[in-house]
């Protein structure tokens, strides 16, 4: 591992007990493990967020910069009304 740098945290009384109980239980030799563990899984999470939030904004940008005609609010409004109204003629007929 490379060099570590000690920094001090304070945190709230219920989250000392999950860190002390984790360690208590053998499930971590130290505290510090609980908390770099925790931090890698945040730092896990924040990329996932991220690529999701880069991946969100390249579709946009294809939707927005996509020409070709899109389908009217009356029509998809319509196409709706017809699934909806298949899926209710079909439960009635079950009962």
């Amino acid at each position: 591992m490379a060099t570590a740098e000690k920094i001090s945290i304070a945190l709230p009384p219920e989250m000392v007990h999950i860190v002390r109980g984790a360690v208590a239980t053998g499930e971590y030799a130290s505290s510090s493990e609980v908390i770099r563990d925790a931090l890698r899984d945040w730092t896990y999470k924040r990329n996932l967020r991220q690529q999701g939030v880069t991946e969100l904004r390249r579709v946009w940008q294809e939707a927005v910069n996509d020409k070709t005609p899109g389908i009217s609010p009356d029509d998809v409004l319509d196409r709706l009304e017809c699934k909806y109204q298949a899926i209710a003629e079909s439960t009635s007929i079950e009962k």
